[in-house]
């Protein structure tokens, strides 16, 4: 004979942290999943052996301060230099952070209360522009210090070591924004890893083609217009205009101010889509 008993609901009657509380935690548990703390061995694999290659040119550059007394290796032109590292990054840790949100359709859940949509992106967002500027900034400060240690000949590069950092924060966001709002779009971990390598190799092909074709057709003018497309060499051109220094590319560059709304107009794009489509995946 069956029996039923009436256990009742009771009211959570402990401490409530609150919205801030909980957008912080999701910040860190999204920074963990980037670098695979917390997850089995080969999850932390990529990720640490990308960030342990970007340590290769300051070692590099700190053995021939001691050695020649100068480094061919400067820090306003590291970030591009070690561009496709940093694309590879972007796009294997990415959809580690928004495929399985989709694909096991959590996020009603997650978006219930106390959190709104925007601050669920904005975690995610947050969470990948640290982890993208550490990947940047650590090994420049690295080179920095080792710099400052060995004293070459000079007055130490503090102007370009500052430049190079806060340029690292602007391209830390603008492939974070970019790079999560395209990954989102699928569900599926290996099909997001494709559309963020795949829009980064056409937009470096495009622009290197768009380049030379203007170059050998003797219009300067033009083909300085085709490092936008680029976003290691766009945020390299906001760079040289609000610091002043040598472009990274090798020749002119157009004007500072236009590269700087576009990259602002990228970040914003970015962020609408991928609200948009987290409120989309959210409704179902």
């Amino acid at each position: 004979m069956s029996e039923i008993y009436d256990i009742g609901y009771r009211h959570y009657e402990g401490v409530r942290l609150g919205r801030a509380h909980a957008v912080r935690a999701l910040i860190v548990q999204n920074l963990r999943s980037v670098f695979g703390l917390g997850r089995r061995a080969r999850s932390k694999l990529m990720p640490f052996l990308l960030a342990g290659s970007m340590f290769l040119l300051p070692v590099v550059s700190i053995a021939l301060m001691a050695t020649v007394g100068r480094s061919d290796v400067g820090y306003t032109g590291f970030a591009v230099l070690m561009q496709p590292v940093i694309a590879i990054f972007l796009a294997s840790q990415s959809p580690t952070i928004t495929a399985p949100d989709l694909r096991f359709k959590v996020l009603p859940l997650y978006l219930s209360r106390p959190i709104s949509s925007l601050d669920y992106v904005a975690a995610k967002v947050v969470a990948m522009t640290v982890a993208l500027f550490a990947l940047v900034a650590i090994p420049l400060t690295v080179m920095f210090a080792g710099e400052l240690l060995v004293d070459p000949p000079g007055p130490p590069q503090t102007k370009e070591y500052v430049a190079a950092v806060v340029t690292a924060l602007v391209l830390a966001l603008l492939l974070s924004t970019f790079g999560l709002a395209l990954a989102s779009f699928t569900p599926r971990r290996g099909l997001g890893v494709a559309s963020v390598i795949a829009v980064y190799l056409l937009a470096a092909a495009v622009q290197s083609a768009l380049f030379s074709a203007f170059e050998s057709l003797g219009r300067g003018d033009l083909a300085e217009w085709a490092w936008l497309i680029n976003p290691f060499f766009l945020v390299d051109v906001v760079q040289s205009w609000l610091f002043g220094t040598a472009p990274a590319a090798g020749s002119a560059y157009p004007p500072g101010a236009v590269a700087a709304l576009a990259v602002v107009g990228l970040i914003a794009l970015s962020m609408a889509a991928f609200i948009l489509r987290y409120r989309k995946a959210a409704s179902r």
